[in-house]
């Protein structure tokens, strides 16, 4: 008779979407001019990741611009390990995390004080979510590395001005950004573009003055701003073909596409290891009827433990 696996060894993941989008992230620059850019595209990984929480419409709409914006600052760097954006505030969303590895693996959480949120509307404000607080921008490489985090205050009506504050007091670039998130009858989409200026002297645009490198900003500013929800949303509009409708005449590159995929890292071994750390009593006080039930917050699935399988500190 085959033994089964123990707990702290079982490295499966939950039955959990194996899902991957191909071109995520799809990278674009300017030739000659000072402009660089993102387009994020999560397509159903958006509805994948967005299903395994319940809440209302526009608690589900803030995790899912969460998302997108992570993956597009995430691309925009050199690291080995996550990125994370995570916001706490006091209001009915008291946490927001969402992460990306340096392999595209995505995940979301958003807590929620039902209670608080019952206080609003159908239309309430990101603002009006989060209430006051901050919102963090951390690079994760280990232990063996220094973490690198950015924090700023939670200022702005929704999460689009709220990281353009980040931008303007932490990475000091001038950018453009649009967020999108939204149920279509596809399920949920999510979709985040982001444009920067990048410095002329040395580096991209550099033939051309001052004056014409800010110009050339303008003019991209002025084309992003006729960028559609519908068109960020639109899974049949291939993403060089958005980017060919804002840039044609502008000289525009495309750079090769990044995938993403649904990135929940959770396992029973994990879990069993947390599990292990509390004591005999609280491992007691936590089992209802032999059974210890433990949720992943970022894929909401419930992992079973038989109470007599885990041991415990004897503190």
């Amino acid at each position: 008779m085959t033994q089964p696996t123990p707990d702290f060894l079982d490295h499966d993941r939950p039955p959990v979407p194996d899902l991957v989008v191909p071109r995520g992230v799809t990278p674009f620059h300017l030739d000659g001019k000072p402009v660089r850019g993102r387009l994020v595209r999560l397509g159903p990984l958006a509805d994948a990741l967005l299903t395994r929480h319940s809440g209302a419409d526009a608690v589900i709409r803030l995790l899912g611009e969460a998302l997108a914006l992570t993956a597009g600052l995430a691309s925009a760097l050199k690291y080995r390990g996550s990125f994370s954006v995570q916001a706490k505030g006091d209001g009915p969303i008291s946490m927001l995390i969402s992460d990306c590895t340096d392999q595209g693996e995505l995940r979301g959480y958003i807590r929620v004080d039902a209670g608080k949120l019952a206080q609003y509307g159908k239309n309430v404000s990101a603002r009006a979510l989060l209430g006051r607080g901050y919102l963090a921008f951390t690079c994760d490489q280990g232990d063996e590395m220094e973490r690198y985090q950015g924090i700023v205050p939670i200022e702005g009506g929704d999460l689009t001005e709220m990281t353009g504050t980040y931008f303007a007091t932490s990475e000091q670039l001038r950018t453009h950004l649009r967020l999108a998130c939204a149920q279509t009858e596809k399920g949920w989409r999510a979709s985040a573009f982001i444009m920067e200026r990048v410095a002329g002297e040395g580096g991209i645009g550099e033939e051309l003055d001052e004056e014409a490198q800010d110009e050339a900003w303008r003019t991209a500013i002025v084309l992003a701003g006729t960028l559609t929800e519908a068109e960020m949303l639109d899974d049949a509009l291939p993403p060089e073909g958005l980017l060919h409708r804002l840039f044609a005449l502008e000289g525009l590159a495309v750079g090769q596409s990044r995938a993403l995929a649904y990135g929940c890292r959770c396992s029973r071994s994990r879990l069993a290891q947390v599990l292990e750390g509390f004591s005999v009593p609280d491992l007691d006080h936590m089992a209802e009827s032999g059974v210890i039930t433990m949720t992943c917050e970022f894929c909401n699935y419930g992992f079973r433990f038989n109470r007599d399988g885990i041991r415990g500190t004897d503190t």
